[in-house]
């Protein structure tokens, strides 16, 4: 606790220096500004863990800082103590209703100020682990729910639609109705399964999973074209033709073979969606470089604009959607990331708007035990 970060404003220097002194003795990190202004814009530098400041200052004064701090949803759980030469009641009254954490009263000793710093940094912590384990309960609640209530009659939807499909005869335009709903059915349970595979990223599951199966693979090249051949259906299904050129004997790398084969889906898939109606070829090339071992892939779409380039792995993120209706949730490159950074490894991209994309995942060469 005591490696907590404090930002002390007053615009009294001795003062200041004093307080710096104290709470540096007892090996906290210690900011200082003279005002409320340059608080700020030291806190939008390298935000502190708590606040203490002076009521009466120049250009922003005590009352106006805590406001401007309370303003910022980020900021809004940081604890924060007045510190005033004043002791009137209800100067005490209105820095406790807008919601301080303290209030300390000029002359005040050592001991008195350590003792509200360290109650209110321990109290700030208690309620963050506390909200933390909450979260996680419901991330696993949410897992349990998107897992049985919504899978299970997925399940039913899409293999009696499936069924109705082979056996019943074409008339008045059935198949057209069922073939709508196989859709709709399968595009919400890819949702589904994003979802699932979100959650369990965010709660360690996936993690785990990655421990458990991964493994030095000496045969790079063949797993590379195996994963690859699993796409091509789905991209004949669309019109498009996989370009492949694997270079053969790969270094080893370390893999979670179904974590990986869904991270190099989502890129052709994404390849797919967004590719020229006349340009139906996707490229994909892997290929070894100083110590990583790379998979490229290359379409011949729409491309992505520099604003966009740096919002692109965002989570729900999507981009032109009154142009694209079908991109899905905004969570398929998202995913990609996270997977490939599990295998230590990261993903990169090039564009150029209006003449396409390349996505290299990149994953360090292993080391062998031979």
């Amino acid at each position: 606790m005591n490696q907590a970060h404090i930002l002390v404003v007053d615009d009294h220097e001795p003062l200041r220096k004093a307080i710096q002194g104290i709470l540096e003795a007892e090996g906290y990190k210690i900011t200082t500004a003279s005002d409320g202004l340059q608080a700020l814009k030291l806190m939008n530098q390298d935000l502190p863990d708590m606040v203490i400041a002076d009521i009466m200052m120049p250009r922003m004064d005590g009352y106006d800082l805590y406001q401007a701090i309370r303003s910022r949803p980020d900021w809004v759980s940081m604890p924060f103590i007045f510190l005033t030469a004043k002791a009137e009641k209800e100067d005490k009254l209105r820095g406790k209703s807008l919601g301080a954490e303290d209030y300390l009263t000029k002359p005040f000793d050592a001991e008195e100020l350590l003792v509200a710093v360290q109650s209110r940094l321990e109290r700030a912590q208690a309620i963050q682990e506390f909200a933390q384990t909450q979260f996680e309960e419901l991330k696993q609640q949410i897992a349990s729910v998107l897992g049985h209530e919504l899978r299970t009659p997925l399940t039913y939807v899409r293999g009696y639609t499936e069924l109705a499909l082979e056996e019943v005869p074409d008339t008045d335009g059935l198949q057209a109705f069922l073939m709508g709903i196989k859709r709709g059915a399968d595009r919400l349970d890819r949702l589904v399964e994003d979802l699932m595979l979100l959650v369990q990223l965010d709660t360690g599951q996936i993690e785990e999973e990655y421990q458990l199966l991964a493994h030095v693979y000496d045969n790079a090249s063949d797993v590379f074209k195996s994963t690859i051949r699993q796409y091509n259906q789905q991209a004949l299904n669309q019109g498009m033709v996989l370009d492949v050129h694997v270079k053969p004997n790969l270094p080893p790398v370390k893999l979670c073979e179904p974590l990986f084969n869904d991270a190099v889906g989502r890129l052709i898939d994404n390849a797919i969606k967004f590719s020229h109606d006349e340009e139906r070829i996707i490229t994909i090339r892997a290929e070894d470089k100083d110590d990583w071992v790379e998979i490229a892939v290359t379409d011949r779409g729409v491309g992505i604009s520099a604003q966009h380039m740096r919002h692109l792995f965002e989570r729900f993120r999507q981009f032109n959607r009154n142009e694209m209706e079908q991109q899905g949730s905004g969570l398929g490159l998202a995913l990609a990331k996270a997977i490939i950074e599990l295998h230590e490894g990261e993903i990169t991209v090039e564009s150029v708007e209006g003449q396409g994309s390349t996505f290299t995942i990149r994953l360090p060469v292993a080391e062998t035990d031979a």
